[in-house]
């Protein structure tokens, strides 16, 4: 059969199953154009989920009349004046979208450009171009859309799912420009100019009220910002619906990003629950290639490692935050004798001591274990006294309820701390104040792997290092482990394909990092005080003082809260008092 070229119609229908798949595509490729055209006001109409019409009004720059010829022509566009595809600062680019959506649907176009004595419509069916009377901005409607492709027709969903694409279609356009008013079917109204904060709620949920922190973070380099607003970590949702990521403005479903989120909350969030966020990525526009995708959600960083560090670590500083932190600096004092002291096994303590090795990963006893002696500790020496501890973000201990909750009272009202998760969680984080020790191994284990596996591990090898793995090439078809940490015996094997698996997949693995975030969160689990331990005062003191400067101490290692605080008002409203 010999080679013939497509008639256009039939290249504008190509075109359009990649860039045109429902009709939220249409509204998201007709608000970006809006917005690249300056608009500040956007009201988008949907009729039977965007089946039947789809409109889009715009108060933006419009278009000229031989401009408004052009628009529909394929690859024509007015977002690159240099020609330079490494320069792109705009939403709309390709010159793809009008066609597309023309060429599958019967549109219409008025538009009004500024200093011009009247508007202009098009009719992309016959091309023919008349005046208007349309007076500000653009106004673009698709009727019968796939009208053109009946088969595409059977592809979409019912009225009510297309809606809800939509909708959720303009919400994440609405949190990439907070500046932007918004109005969907005159149902859903998001304010030009609204606080990011107040927009989050807006869309997220009244429950993010009071439990988003704020992100705002510069490179060392000075090249990325980040900014926007994640999720405390005892608020999360079952799936991504809440994750909304930006890169330059642009909204991204981009691999590096969601599994440098993943990290970030990974020793404070279970591994099947998903955080929120709002967070926008900044950096220069020749670092990230946003071409790759006909439907500009996909983006390619030039150095997406030197990308995902930043990020994972941005947050990280975010939640790692004390409760101590946000507040004026309290003269306490911290009993020394309260810290577990850990042997050294899996760790190198920074603070060398040849005695403290053992053959197993176990804690030394301390102040909390059952057999420990309170009565033989100085605690009018080492403790705050009860009247300056009022002051503290935790309070004063007045009791223990059910052997598993400690009662106390602080300014702001009454305080319930989980002792097992605060205990775990203190646990947790000075197993991770330790350096990691690694075994030498007089003989390398070898792994039999297939030769682009071998090269999807090794590309992460420095990476490995850090987690206490050196490993080389052993062969082309096999990896040697020469250094491990100490006390892993893992299947090899299996867990070299899955990070291989995972590196051709994203780019990039942590599944030794969720390895050893797992390790240590077990033994901080199993060596912790449990729920049905009869505690003193003096040892639910010291918890108390010790979750107060503990990173991450609002959370147990499995997302759990660690204490919840009831204001007066809450209590004085359940008891009727004014």
């Amino acid at each position: 059969m010999s080679i013939r070229v497509l008639p256009d119609f039939l290249i504008n229908q190509i075109a359009a199953g990649e860039v045109v798949e429902r009709p939220a595509s249409v509204v998201k490729e007709l608000v970006e154009n809006a917005l690249d055209a300056g608009a500040d006001q956007i009201i988008v109409d949907v009729v039977d989920g965007g089946r039947t019409m789809i409109s889009v009004i715009d108060n933006g720059r419009g278009m000229a009349k031989e401009d408004l010829a052009n628009c529909v022509l394929r690859h024509a566009t007015s977002k690159l004046p240099d020609n330079d595809l490494l320069n792109i600062n705009f939403m709309g680019f390709r010159g793809e979208a009008l066609p597309s959506i023309a060429s599958v649907s019967n549109m219409t176009i008025d538009t009004f450009h500024n200093g011009a004595s009247h508007g202009w419509q098009l009719n992309a069916d016959t091309m023919e171009i008349k005046p208007s009377d349309w007076e500000k901005g653009t106004r673009i409607r698709v009727a019968n859309l796939f009208a053109k492709t009946p088969a595409r027709l059977k592809f979409l969903h019912t009225d009510k799912a297309e809606m809800l694409s939509v909708v959720d279609t303009v919400k994440r356009l609405a949190m990439a420009r907070v500046d932007v008013g918004f109005t969907l079917n005159n149902k859903w109204r998001f304010p030009k100019n609204q606080d990011l904060l107040e927009r989050v709620i807006f869309i997220m949920g009244e429950d993010t009220r009071d439990k988003m922190l704020r992100v705002d973070a510069t490179s060392s380099s000075s090249d990325m910002k980040l900014h926007g607003y994640i999720s405390n970590p005892t608020l999360r949702r079952a799936s991504s619906v809440d994750q909304y990521l930006f890169v330059n403005g642009r909204r991204v479903k981009d691999k590096v990003l969601v599994a440098a989120l993943r990290a970030a909350y990974m020793d404070v969030m279970h591994a099947r629950e998903f955080p929120l966020c709002a967070l926008y990525l900044e950096l220069p526009s020749k670092h990230v290639d946003v071409t790759v995708s006909p439907a500009k959600t996909e983006v390619h960083f030039l150095e997406p490692t030197h990308v995902r560090s930043f990020i994972i670590k941005s947050l990280r500083e975010v939640l790692a935050k004390t409760l101590n932190q946000n507040l004026q600096s309290v003269d306490t004092i911290v009993n020394k004798d309260f810290e577990i002291p850990l042997t050294q096994t899996f760790f190198d303590s920074r603070v060398q001591d040849s005695n403290l090795y053992a053959k197993h990963f176990v804690a030394e006893p301390s102040l909390y274990d059952r057999n420990s002696r309170i009565d033989e500790i100085d605690v009018s020496q080492n403790i705050v006294q009860q009247e300056s501890e009022f002051d503290l973000p935790l309070g004063r201990v007045i009791g223990q309820l059910n052997d598993k909750y400690i009662l106390a009272e602080n300014l702001n009202g009454f305080v319930i701390v989980d002792q097992h998760a605060a205990h775990e969680r203190i646990t947790y984080e000075k197993l991770r104040e330790h350096e990691m020790k690694t075994q030498p191994l007089l003989t390398p284990i070898v792994i039999k792997l297939r030769s682009e596996e071998v090269e999807s591990v090794l590309m992460i090898a420095d990476e490995l290092r850090q987690c206490g793995l050196h490993i080389d090439s052993f062969g082309d078809n096999a990896i040697a482990i020469f250094e491990k940490p100490a006390d892993w015996d893992l299947n090899w094997e299996k867990c070299f394909k899955e990070i291989a698996d995972e590196v051709r997949a994203n780019g990039h693995s942590s599944k030794i990092q969720e390895k050893l975030h797992l390790k240590l969160a077990n033994f901080a689990c199993h060596h912790s005080v449990r729920a049905g331990r009869k505690l003193n005062m003096a040892e639910m003191n010291a918890i108390l003082r010790d979750i107060e400067h503990t990173e991450r101490g609002g959370e147990c290692n499995h997302g759990r809260p660690v204490y919840q605080v009831i204001p007066i008002s809450k209590l004085d409203s359940l008891f009727e008092r004014a």
